[in-house]
């Protein structure tokens, strides 16, 4: 007996405010503060680049006009996801 090919994944990504110090993304029903501190590729982006986000494979965050992925296991335990600069390493 073979498993049926299971439907589109239909949980989705939505920024809903942005300022000086991050912005606020909701996925489902549970929202997280991206901070700009933490996550510093977004602070020069544009608006509409924050807002282009995708929710894919049910568990990672694109922003394709940014060439950023994220986890979402990164902003629910950001203490196991220790951001290290490339000119640190």
């Amino acid at each position: 007996m073979k498993s049926r090919t299971l439907g589109r994944n239909t949980l989705k990504a939505e920024v809903s405010v942005i300022s000086e110090h991050g912005f606020w993304l909701l996925v489902g029903e549970k929202e997280y503060f991206v901070d700009f501190d933490d996550h510093p590729w977004f602070k020069s982006a544009s608006v509409g680049a924050i807002m282009n986000v995708e929710f894919v494979c049910g568990s990672a965050l694109v922003w394709p006009d940014l060439d950023v992925d994220l986890e979402l296991a990164s902003l629910e335990h950001p203490e196991d996801y220790p951001l290290v600069s490339s000119s640190a390493v």
